[in-house]
């Protein structure tokens, strides 16, 4: 199905063309306010300076060339130029029933589907989640179902950070306080415990003081040293201690990510792209990429020099530093194996990375040398940061501590305070328990995202929880109303024996309503091609405006009418599947009822 916009593009594109002048000048915008009728253009002032004429004079040699079109009713020439376009109720009818015969509602697939992984969330081994993990996979998780829906073939990878000197930290210290474990008898040849010796407990409490101690402390950090060295050389007793750290992690983390409802395809970690790494420094050595820079080996990506603050100049991006000075492979070097293991195992054609966008610099450096090396295109590789959800002092949310709060505190938090809210507006009483609690928690993850994915993602936020948790304005909990509406209002037709029909005489919150329902492809188009899941919350959030505008002044059940009726339903039912896909493209679920 083809939208409103780009059919009125193609027709004003064709009468330009005809004029002599750019298809270009046919673009429109939805008109702000109703006496413009429903789309506008402006082309006609450019076309005017290319065609040396005034702007009115090329407006209603246009507006002429539109006039017997059946899908307009009016085309008007107003101001210096500008094409105020106002569509027949015959083409908004027939607008309608495509959309709501339609499962997709109306949204179109791509027309060369591509191979994608968006890399999202970073979790690490012996840390649990916290607030600074939300944004990367609340985005992160929108535009993998975003890219999905619209056809391409997708995999959300963990990035599971599971490799390198913090896993000899933790076995170091652990060789420590329980040297009697069979993982440090180097004599031992199994088989290993199928249990864990440690939680997710006992490795938070284990690393941070580890870390800190390693700073200070030679003969530790040597120690660290030398664990990490014989894990990464195979040792049988530290791989079968890592797997356990491992696993203990990962069945924490998927908790957490489960709350969000958000998962993964992948959990490939940097222990996978290790093995790589050898082979990939003797092929970039073999091109000629690798150089000395005092004492590392970097590679050099930069296209230009540019002054220096201090003086002198510089190159405009920084050198990848693959081996240090000391022979150790470096974090970008771990980045770079791993999209050569992205490329070799699954073929992509695109990488997105949703990282803090304070990592930008990183990213542009490991994506230019994926590019000089021949690995990957420049054009394949993108890093889409964000910014900070802030406290009501405007800098990075932390507890009342001061320190950084745990995911798992922020939901339970949230899911309290919606849960508080419920019973305080009187919500089901006497429904059941469990599900008392599910509705909860489906609200305070609305709320919870949807005050996230409706900002630009390159902007910081303030996070305030009565605010996000009201269901009025613009929140989630008031999408998860309007879509709990419209499904009561369908169950209680239904046991009336009411069925939706065809679609007939429109009155304005109608055509209104239907000109946004026509809008779902021109805004999942946006935030695809701009990955900005905002776009579509918009959209959701204007869908969720006209059918309240509709519900007030266009009466369902109570229509004198039953083929008016029947054509409302067949509306509320459209709007409905429309709403429901937008908001499982921003990760949100709504219940049956609230």
């Amino acid at each position: 199905m083809t939208h409103f916009a780009f059919q009125l593009a193609h027709k004003l594109g064709d009468a330009f063309a005809d004029l002599g002048l750019s298809r270009d000048l046919g673009a429109v915008v939805r008109a702000q306010k109703a006496e413009f009728g429903h789309f506008q253009c402006n082309g006609a002032m450019a076309g005017a300076k290319q065609a040396g004429k005034n702007p009115r004079e090329v407006a209603t040699a246009v507006a002429a060339r539109l006039a017997k079109d059946p899908d307009i009713a009016r085309v008007e020439v107003a101001g210096p130029g500008f094409l105020n376009i106002t569509l027949s109720d015959a083409a908004l009818v027939a607008q309608a029933e495509t959309i709501a015969a339609d499962e997709r509602a109306g949204a179109q697939l791509v027309e060369v589907p591509r191979r994608v992984i968006v890399d999202y969330a970073g979790p690490n081994v012996a840390k649990s989640m916290h607030v600074g993990h939300l944004r990367a996979t609340i985005i992160g998780d929108s535009i993998k179902r975003l890219y999905r829906f619209r056809g391409d073939q997708v995999w959300g990878d963990a990035h599971f950070g599971d490799w390198g000197f913090q896993m000899g930290l933790l076995i170091a210290t652990l060789a420590q306080e329980l040297p009697d474990l069979p993982y440090f008898d180097a004599d031992f040849t199994g088989p290993y415990p199928d249990a864990s010796p440690v939680q997710l407990a006992d490795l938070e409490r284990i690393y941070p003081a580890a870390a800190a101690l390693a700073k200070t402390d030679v003969e530790a950090r040597d120690r660290a040293r030398k664990a990490t060295a014989e894990l990464q050389a195979g040792r049988p007793g530290y791989r079968a201690l890592w797997q356990h750290f491992v696993a203990v992690s990962r069945g924490a983390l998927e908790r957490e990510f489960a709350a969000l409802g958000v998962t993964f395809d992948l959990w490939l970690g940097e222990s996978d792209a290790d093995p790589l790494i050898p082979g990939m420094i003797t092929d970039l050595e073999a091109k000629g990429l690798l150089q000395d820079d005092q004492g590392a080996r970097v590679v050099f990506v930069h296209d230009k020099m540019v002054p220096k603050k201090d003086g002198g100049e510089g190159p405009n991006v920084a050198p990848l530093l693959v081996v240090s000075s000391e022979g150790s492979a470096m974090y970008g070097t771990t980045d770079l194996a791993t999209i050569v293991d992205r490329v070799k195992r699954f073929q992509t054609d695109l990488i997105i990375y949703c990282v803090d966008q304070r990592q930008a610099d990183h990213f542009e450096t490991v994506f230019r040398a994926a590019d000089k090396a021949g690995y990957m295109p420049r054009e394949g590789l993108d890093h889409i940061g964000f910014g900070t959800m802030n406290g009501q002092d405007g800098k990075p949310f932390k507890t009342r501590e001061g320190g950084v709060l745990k995911l798992h505190d922020l939901i339970t938090q949230v899911q309290e305070k919606a849960q508080a809210k419920i019973d305080e507006a009187g919500v089901g009483q006497d429904w059941p328990q469990d599900e008392r609690a599910d509705i909860a928690h489906k609200v305070g993850i609305a709320a919870l995202k949807f005050a996230d994915l409706q900002n630009f993602r390159g902007t910081s936020y303030i996070f305030d929880l009565d605010r996000f948790l009201s269901f009025e304005g613009k929140t989630g909990p008031y999408l998860l109303y309007a879509a709990v509406r419209i499904k009561s209002i369908l169950r209680k037709a239904d046991e009336a024996g009411f069925a939706a029909g065809p679609v007939v005489s429109l009155e304005g919150a109608e055509r209104d309503l239907i000109l946004v329902l026509d809008g779902f492809e021109h805004a999942l188009r946006g935030a695809y091609d701009k990955r900005a899941p905002h776009i579509l919350a918009d959209h959701a959030y204007s869908l969720a405006g006209a059918f309240s505008a509709f519900y007030a002044a266009c009466p369902i059940m109570n229509a004198a009418e039953a083929d008016v009726r029947a054509s409302r339903l067949t509306l509320a039912k459209a709007t409905l599947t429309q709403l429901l896909i937008a908001l499982d493209l921003l990760g949100i679920e709504a219940p049956e009822r609230m």
